[in-house]
């Protein structure tokens, strides 16, 4: 028994060195010959080339008048004209709207005749203390020869001083009752509504024959000469935009079309709810075509190159951390894997930094690939290298 389990064991044994030796002798036939076992994969390929390269942020936004205010009254009043309708154009300082000014037109008639009785009171004043101060004077002169008496003296003195308080409150009533018709003036002149800065009439929120109370709102109105477009930036790319950064605006209402404009501020903070940050884009309006209330799309520009080297974005992957790009060998039947260093990264293109590469870069297939994978050509792909001098004159 113990014999016949020997022999099996050898068997056993036998077959194993067997088969490694035969395994041995197959990796060495196929190194001599330069075959793999991996198959080749097919790739799709495009040239390294040198070109304009331009980074751009997208974000969106709603587009706001450089300022707009409301037109109310600071008294209560029924309105009796409005000249200005939604959309016409005002001046700064020209009349909007006008209450019924009749109250308060009879309020400066009475604050005026309080005026005068007021100046009236004040002559008198004047009159009776100049007459007061004749009496002591005559008095003290009595007295000095003996012939007044020393409490004629006191009551002509106590005169003189009460007739100089008068005169004193006199004036003061005089100044209040200035103050007062100045009152009444300014408060008629709030029956007249004027604009405070030229602009367009935004909303309008009542008609004549309306009873306003103070405040109540007439009229709002907009400038948008130039206009803002207030969007946020989310964090992931706070660190990109900076103040000063071109900008362009495109909106629903005009397809195809963009305006021009400039990053003038960010916030400073990151909203805690949200995690973006406010900004706004100003742009110049001459043509009043942009208005406020669109939706806005905005492409800021982070950074632009005017010739660079370019392939497409597809090209570059990432292993074990690195960014590498796949060429094709100058046999065409290997790919080979280079480090490169990234810099601009658009949705089509991507800008390599260094180093300078020549020849055809794998754009499909590439996750497939390790170095010196066997790799099948398209038909109309061609093996010839591309200088970086001559893609730089064809990308110009």
């Amino acid at each position: 028994m113990k014999k016949k389990i020997s022999i099996i064991l050898l068997a056993v044994f036998g077959l194993i060195l067997g088969w490694r030796i035969v395994l041995l002798f197959t990796s060495e036939e196929n190194k001599n010959t330069g075959r793999t076992s991996r198959p080749p994969v097919a790739v799709e390929v495009d040239s390294v080339r040198f070109g304009p390269l331009t980074e751009i942020r997208q974000l969106t936004g709603t587009i706001h008048p450089l300022y707009q205010y409301i037109i109310a009254p600071k008294v209560s009043g029924r309105i009796v004209e409005i000249r200005k309708r939604i959309g016409d154009w005002i001046e700064a300082g020209e009349v909007i709207a006008n209450l019924d000014d009749a109250e308060y037109q009879q309020g400066v008639l009475e604050a005026k005749a309080n005026l005068r009785i007021a100046e009236a009171s004040l002559k008198e004043a004047q009159i009776q203390l100049q007459q007061a101060r004749q009496e002591k004077e005559r008095v003290e002169s009595l007295h000095a020869k003996g012939i007044a008496s020393p409490a004629e003296l006191e009551t002509a003195v106590s005169s003189y001083s009460a007739q100089q308080s008068r005169l004193q409150l006199s004036k003061a009533q005089v100044e209040q009752r200035r103050a007062s018709l100045k009152s009444a003036k300014i408060r008629l002149s709030y029956t007249i509504l004027t604009a405070g800065q030229p602009g367009y009439i935004g909303e309008r929120y009542v008609d004549e024959g309306a009873l306003l109370a103070p405040n109540a709102p007439v009229v709002s109105i907009i400038g948008i000469d130039l206009v803002i477009v207030r969007t946020t930036i989310i964090e992931r790319d706070y660190g990109y935009i900076q103040i000063g950064m071109p900008a362009t605006v495109a909106v629903d209402a005009y397809p195809g079309q963009s305006f021009t404009g400039k990053v003038v501020r960010i916030a400073p903070l990151l909203q805690e709810a949200a995690r973006v940050a406010q900004a706004e884009i100003e742009v110049v309006n001459n043509q009043k075509r942009l208005k406020p209330g669109m939706f806005a799309r905005v492409d800021v520009v982070t950074a632009a190159r005017e010739n660079t080297q370019i392939v497409p974005s597809q090209a570059v992957v990432n292993r074990s951390g690195e960014n590498v790009v796949f060429m094709v060998a100058e046999n065409g039947s290997v790919a080979r894997n280079i480090a490169v260093t990234v810099g601009i990264v658009t949705s089509k293109f991507s800008e390599i930094l260094a180093p300078i590469l020549s020849g055809k870069v794998i754009t499909l297939g590439q996750h497939l690939l390790e170095d010196g994978s066997p790799i099948i050509l398209p038909q109309s792909a061609s093996v010839k290298e591309v200088t970086p001098d001559s893609t730089a004159r064809k990308g110009r």
